[in-house]
């Protein structure tokens, strides 16, 4: 199975930027679709970004011309860029990956936006 890492949260203020990453221990070029969510407290997780097999990528409406979601196969990691963050975008981010019947989570990393 393919182990996940998430790294790259961290504070920041309003209309700063972060780069998340998620690392897979094996090729990603196998997996069908790598996403990533987010929870913030009280919340439910919320689906932000989603990249295929195909390189295909999809973003959430409440992140659309902030967000960028990319790879790297050759590392072996997919990236979440986060640009023009706001307070709202608080929350513990989660890599996800799914690959027929299998879904693997990373342990997620915490982002804070101070306004």
């Amino acid at each position: 199975q393919v182990q996940l890492v998430e790294s790259g949260g961290g504070s920041v203020q309003a209309g700063g930027s972060l780069r998340l990453s998620c690392a897979a221990s094996g090729s990603i070029f196998s997996i069908d679709v790598i996403n990533w969510y987010r929870q913030a407290p009280g919340k439910e997780r919320e689906l932000v970004a989603a990249i295929t097999r195909s390189g295909s990528t999809n973003l959430a409406d409440s992140v659309k011309g902030r967000f960028t979601i990319s790879r790297s196969i050759a590392k072996n990691t997919v990236y979440l860029q986060m640009n023009s963050l706001k307070p709202e975008d608080t929350a513990a981010y989660y890599c996800n990956a799914r690959t027929g019947s299998w879904v693997g989570w990373g342990q997620g990393t915490q982002v804070t936006v101070s306004s």
